[in-house]
């Protein structure tokens, strides 16, 4: 079985959301998602999350390409959840190209081209009009 991870906060779920879960599956057999909890939210990025930890967590897991839901605490446990989850396929949008080529000595590293029209802050931005 091919094991897939990525991570990211998911917060106000929308189809550019969906795409890149998809396309992600694509790449094997099981999609691991590591969702950013509030906590770390806060406290490393600086980002306040519509929804808690604990909904956004409902809603990837009812998304049929999302296998498992792990919390995402900090930035530096990418390697510990690739050797503990087996990952084949590391997986990120391509906003975030390069950044995660250290992981490369222990799995496929693939950044996807995100939905170009779409994105939480652009709806944010949106809704504040």
């Amino acid at each position: 079985m091919k094991r897939v991870i990525t991570y990211g906060t998911f917060d106000l779920l929308h189809y550019g959301h969906i795409n890149l879960l998809r396309r992600a599956k694509q790449y094997g057999d099981y999609l691991i998602v590591a969702l950013s909890t509030d906590e770390f939210n806060w406290n490393q990025k600086q980002k306040k999350c519509y929804f808690s930890y604990e909904k956004r967590k409902q809603l990837l897991e009812a998304i049929r390409y999302v296998d498992l839901v792990i919390p995402e605490e900090n930035w530096e446990q990418k390697a510990t959840d690739v050797k503990e989850y087996h990952v084949d396929t590391f997986v990120m949008g391509d906003d975030w190209e390069g950044k995660f080529d250290f992981l490369k000595e222990q799995c496929e590293v693939v950044y996807l081209p995100r939905t170009p029209e779409i994105s939480t802050t652009q709806i944010k931005k949106d809704l504040n009009k």
